[in-house]
């Protein structure tokens, strides 16, 4: 898959999540196989203003291209304004491409005409894409849904505005704003884009296994796949689905020493990136991600959302890692004796890692 000068080595990438991909969890995806990443959502009035919290989300590490910065707003100026910043960034600063947030069905940011309140505006859609086209040095993208609710599903005449606004791709999820992440995704209409339009098509929603994954391709023509909520927890899964897509393997699911193992380092990395404090918290809700289905998870999420310090919660995943290896139910796998982990736990990388 190209986007303007980017060529992906698979078609599937991560998919922004607010309050998820952060650079950790981005780095995490790419080791495993992820083709591309993008950040979480950035203000563009924030970012113009300069504001030090909006900037941060700016950050990232060279292992984490290609990779898009989503801007969110409803100003056609602000917008491109945002562009040129991002633009004149100094080279290993900024993105490989900027992506259009048009699918956040949150109300404090619909209130502000912008994510999928967009949907509802096709001329202002078109001329914010238009106005940071024509500034910008970068491939121009958008992440869209099928439109505002059953009633006005206009995801064809959205990708046709995007494209005829300069637009070099499309993301779209496959549920309307109303549907929210609820109900089935309507695959059937991310075809229907794709035959209107010229420029790639991304699909997502509800893509959680390798079967889906290339399903998704053969049923509705897209150029790639984007990967959200199955990535929780399971950075592999990109790992898996590149292994059914080249070579149609099924590669088995992580072992319960490898959640945990990943889990170790991902609280590490989170450390490095914004300190003991905010990892802390931040790492409570991954540490549920890993845990799903293990044994005693309900006990091990309980006690980690009293956890206070890093050490504190690090404690306690070596110690829930022992105590699956002293003996696992029948059902998970046997973790490798050298699994137990004293300090920094091995991570394999997939064949695919970023270099």
């Amino acid at each position: 898959m190209r986007i303007g000068d980017i060529l992906f080595d698979s078609p599937f990438l991560l998919a922004p999540l607010a309050g998820v991909s952060d650079s950790p969890f981005r780095r995490l995806a790419r080791e495993q196989g992820a083709a591309g990443v993008v950040t979480e959502m950035v203000s563009s009035d924030g970012l113009v203003r300069g504001q030090p919290a909006t900037l941060e989300y700016l950050r990232f590490e060279p292992v984490e291209r290609p990779i898009g910065v989503q801007l969110f707003g409803a100003d056609p100026g602000v917008m491109a304004d945002a562009t040129r910043a991002l633009c004149a960034l100094p080279s290993a600063e900024r993105p490989d491409w900027i992506d259009v947030n048009m699918g956040c069905p949150v109300r404090k940011v619909v209130n502000r005409r912008a994510g999928a309140a967009l949907l509802n505006d096709l001329p202002l859609l078109s001329e914010i894409v238009r106005r940071m086209t024509q500034v910008s040095t970068l491939p121009v993208t958008a992440k869209t849904r099928l439109g505002w609710d059953g009633g006005s599903s206009n995801v064809v005449e959205v990708a046709r505005a995007l494209e005829g606004a300069g637009a070099q791709a499309v993301a779209i999820h496959a549920r309307t704003r109303a549907e929210k992440f609820g109900g089935e995704a309507h695959w059937e209409l991310i075809g229907e884009a794709k035959r209107a339009v010229g420029i790639p098509v991304i699909g997502n929603g509800d893509v959680r296994t390798p079967e889906d994954a290339v399903r998704m391709l053969e049923t509705t023509g897209c150029d790639g796949v984007m990967l959200g909520r199955a990535a929780f927890g399971d950075p592999w899964i990109f790992r898996r689905v590149r292994a059914f897509w080249e070579r149609g393997e099924l590669l088995p699911l992580p072992t319960a020493a490898e959640r945990l193992g990943a889990g170790l380092r991902h609280l590490r990395l989170l450390v490095e990136w914004s300190g003991p404090a905010a990892a802390t918290r931040e790492m409570r809700k991954h540490v549920a991600w890993y845990v799903k289905g293990l044994p005693h998870s309900s006990r091990v999420r309980e006690q980690v959302n009293h956890t206070r310090t890093v050490d504190e919660l690090a404690t306690l995943l070596r110690a829930y890692l022992e105590e699956l290896a002293s003996g696992e139910p029948e059902g998970f796998a046997e973790p490798a004796p050298s699994a137990v982990p004293a300090d920094d736990p091995a991570f394999p990388e997939a064949p695919h890692a970023a270099r």
